[in-house]
């Protein structure tokens, strides 16, 4: 069963992905569409996805797209080491977290955004740069509201890494690149340094990926 992972090394949603893959052991191959240079936008990756967007995973000719709705096929198809909780209830909150990452924060701040904020609003970097730190300390506000539930433990959701795991590193790893103030969220970073300091998180890192600055 053949796995091919499109991403970039600067993608946090191809980060999360990257860092399933490696949680369940699975080997893959990884293609790099290059989105300093429009690849994206190329006729070949046009065909496999229309939306332009990363990360794609090929299984097997199966083409599946948005990073969360990746994940949970990944985690349905190898359900060993499950990246959800068995009951309702830890499913929804595990989902949650992982969407205020992943839906309310990361559309916001992409190349995509931050580029129709210069070309068709105007805006210079410093004031995109705003922009992305706003929506950032937004969404750190609410995700570590969101963890004083008393349900967090080593991880977002008890001991066990979870999907809210994957999403909440790929968001501290962003606001770090951003240079974000995280100092009102002691919880988030205490879990997301515990991720960080394992080895598939450590090697799925953005900054650990070919092309990324210092490689």
């Amino acid at each position: 069963m053949a796995l091919v992972l499109y991403g970039y090394w600067r993608s946090l949603a191809t980060f999360r992905v990257r860092a399933a893959l490696k949680l369940k052991g699975l080997a893959y191959q990884e293609n790099i569409i290059d989105l300093s240079q429009g690849e994206q936008f190329s006729q070949p990756y046009h065909s496999l996805n229309p939306q332009h967007v990363l990360p794609l995973l090929d299984h097997d000719g199966l083409r599946l797209t948005q990073s969360l709705a990746i994940v949970e096929y990944i985690n349905d198809t190898w359900p060993q080491d499950s990246l959800l909780p068995p009951d309702a209830p830890g499913k929804a909150r595990v989902r949650a977290l992982a969407h205020i990452a992943s839906a309310d924060v990361h559309p916001l701040i992409v190349p995509r955004v931050r580029n129709y904020l210069e070309q068709e609003c105007g805006l210079d970097e410093a004031t995109r740069l705003k922009w992305i730190r706003h929506w950032f300390a937004k969404g750190t506000e609410a995700i570590e509201a969101k963890l004083s539930d008393g349900l967090a433990g080593t991880y977002a959701h008890g001991d066990q890494l979870s999907l809210a795991d994957l999403a909440l590193a790929s968001h501290v790893v962003g606001a770090r690149m951003f240079q974000v103030d995280l100092s009102m969220a002691p919880r988030l970073e205490g879990i997301v340094n515990r991720c960080l300091a394992l080895e598939a998180f450590a090697s799925a890192h953005p900054l650990a990926q070919e092309g990324a600055p210092g490689r």
